[in-house]
């Protein structure tokens, strides 16, 4: 039976690592885990029931170490489906308590088997034959089992407190990491904001500007030169945060001047080369 046990043990991690290679679970991968897991679970608990384990010793190690195990992977994906479907639609914050929520509820259960805690993860082995050799134990009284488990033939109950355990461990490192995902999403959101806040303004006439466009399309340096006028007047508008108008008039006026018909240019290039003849600057 331990090696039947160990056998259904290892093709459920086959199957997690095919199915849930990484800690990013979708609904239907945590459901594909549960169905996958229960029909072995029950299949487990028609054999369990009906043996005899050969001494103690191997019911022990059956009942404190490989069935948890086994159930608390059907605990824990099917735990990521509640989560999962019941996570709120909307913002960080409320998602935020959403999980911190949950999170709450592993202390409580913790709180409620502090003692068990302290035996369990103290490897101490002395009340074994009570909490894991079958008969002892009131299921009318242990609450804590799940209906999956209350069967007096394939449960001590203090199993499932063991696979909560297990389950509680993983669910504290999914809801963690579902936080530090939040934390992300606020710092991105913070700086996308930022950046979309940050705008230079045009403080310049609009005739430089639109001077300033024509100068970027006759130059051919935007998109290789396919760029269209409209496009690259657009750009230069969505840029500097300026309306340019009837640019193309604009544009006329320039072109008709008499006297320096790029005078912006000149400007900036006069600009320029007194800055790189200073050398304070």
């Amino acid at each position: 039976m331990i090696q039947f046990a160990k056998d259904i043990l290892q093709k459920i991690e086959n199957e997690i690592a095919q199915v849930c290679s990484d800690d990013m679970f979708s609904l239907e991968q945590t459901s594909h885990m549960v169905n996958f897991i229960k029909p072995l679970f029950w299949e487990l608990r028609a054999n369990v029931s009906l043996f005899k384990f050969e001494d103690e010793k191997d019911e022990i190690d059956f009942f404190k170490r490989l069935k948890p195990e086994i159930l608390s992977r059907y605990l824990y994906y099917n735990k990521i489906c509640n989560i999962i479907t019941k996570c709120p639609i909307g913002s960080t914050e409320t998602q935020r308590e959403y999980f911190t929520s949950e999170l709450g509820n592993l202390k409580y259960f913790f709180d409620r088997n502090l003692d068990f805690y302290q035996y369990y993860r103290s490897k101490a082995t002395h009340l074994d034959n009570y909490y894991f050799i079958r008969g002892y134990m009131n299921f009318q009284l242990c609450t804590d089992s799940s209906f999956l488990d209350k069967d007096p033939a394939f449960s001590t109950g203090f199993d499932y407190k063991v696979a909560k355990i297990l389950c509680n461990d993983m669910l504290n490192i999914y809801l963690n990491q579902q936080l530090q995902l939040l934390d992300k999403k606020q710092q991105s959101d913070k700086t996308q904001t930022e950046l979309s806040n940050f705008k230079l303004k045009w403080t310049g006439t609009k005739s430089e500007a639109i001077e300033w466009g024509y100068g970027l399309f006759a130059a051919k340096i935007l998109n290789n030169g396919n760029a269209t006028i409209k496009e690259v007047m657009t750009f230069v508008e969505d840029t500097f945060d300026i309306e340019l108008g009837d640019y193309y008039r604009t544009y006329l006026s320039l072109k008709n001047r008499k006297k320096d018909r790029t005078a912006f240019f000149t400007f900036i290039v006069e600009q320029l080369q007194k800055r790189m003849d200073d050398d304070n600057l």
